[in-house]
């Protein structure tokens, strides 16, 4: 998968937008200050909302015109319908989440495809730096341990694991190092960020 350099900048919006389709409605959870969302409105033309219970981030979605309805999602969906979105993403915020499995059920309910991406704790990286003694600090996982917003520190297996057991079909998977280059071998020990499609088994 090749980049502009644009998209380098942020290319993690670049791999989850190459899985949307023109015009979709999407529902971005954890959106932060929504520039996800807008990069896919700019992009694909897509419509939808973000999601966000932290309000200094709600007020930079609606600085960067980005439709948000404040709620927490730990409580689940429960003010949208079932397959009321074409695709559901969480990018980078499942980590912070308590309720997992809650989650992932939930965006599935809504949509018909989910979409999640995460930082690899068993990045080979991530090992060398706890074989070291300490915890992993780095681009993906940018925080020091005092200060994280993380609550769940999981890697590609234990994902992968997770959603054989929730009888989540795994559509697609990418992995990304920390320059941004896809790996095929072992991503679970060279990929620092993985991303993935994700429905429901028929």
């Amino acid at each position: 998968m090749n980049f502009t350099a644009k998209e380098r900048e942020r290319f993690d919006f670049a791999v989850i937008a190459n899985w949307i389709p023109p015009a979709e409605r999407v529902l971005d959870l954890g959106c932060g200050d929504g520039r996800l969302l807008r990069y896919l409105r700019e992009t694909k033309g897509v419509t939808g909302y973000g999601v966000e219970i932290d309000p200094q981030s709600v007020l930079n979605c609606i600085r960067n015109d980005v439709d948000v309805i404040q709620i927490d999602i730990e409580r689940g969906l429960s003010g949208f319908e079932n397959q009321s979105f074409n695709h559901v993403i969480i990018s980078q915020a499942l980590q912070a989440m308590h309720a997992t499995e809650r989650i992932l059920g939930e965006m599935l309910r809504v949509a018909e495809e989910a979409v999640v991406s995460f930082p690899n704790f068993a990045y080979r990286a991530n090992r060398a730096a706890i074989a070291q003694g300490h915890m992993p600090v780095s681009e993906n996982l940018p925080y020091q341990w005092y200060e994280t917003p993380n609550v769940r520190f999981f890697t590609i297996a234990d994902f992968e694991a997770l959603c054989g057991k929730l009888d989540i079909k795994i559509r697609e998977r990418l992995a990304f190092d920390e320059n941004g280059q896809e790996v095929n071998d072992d991503p679970n020990l060279n990929g620092s960020l993985a991303f993935y499609r994700l429905g429901q088994k028929t």
